[in-house]
């Protein structure tokens, strides 16, 4: 069955990195956009990036441009987000997650990440 794992969340300053990363298993991970989205209590989910199998499609959202980069590694079936100078506003619950017919149809646990 689909897996999608994530780490790397933490508790940071403001200004600080993070390095977020999602293992997948249970599907053929080249032939898929993956994503992380992130939802903060309250408030409705945001797509920060996604990224295609071939890396010619690269998705940011705007309030993260700059300073957030997307990359994966097709053998390891690995996802990583790197998060830099990151701000308060960036404290939310990330999750990794699978595009399928146009949605975002498999996610995984989650990790939080707090600035403060």
């Amino acid at each position: 069955h689909v897996q999608l794992v994530e780490s790397g969340g933490g508790s940071v300053q403001a200004g600080e990195s993070l390095r977020l990363s999602c293992e997948a298993s249970g599907f053929t991970f080249s032939f898929y956009y993956i994503g992380w989205v992130r939802q903060v209590p309250g408030k409705g989910m945001e797509c920060v990036s996604s990224l295609y199998s071939d890396t010619s499609a690269t998705y940011y959202a705007d309030s993260v441009k700059g300073r957030f980069t997307i990359s994966r590694n097709n053998t390891e079936n690995t996802v990583w987000l790197q998060m830099n100078s990151l701000k308060p506003e960036d404290t939310a619950v990330y999750y990794c997650v699978r595009k399928v017919g146009g949605s975002w149809y498999d996610w995984g646990q989650g990790t939080q990440v707090t600035v403060s």
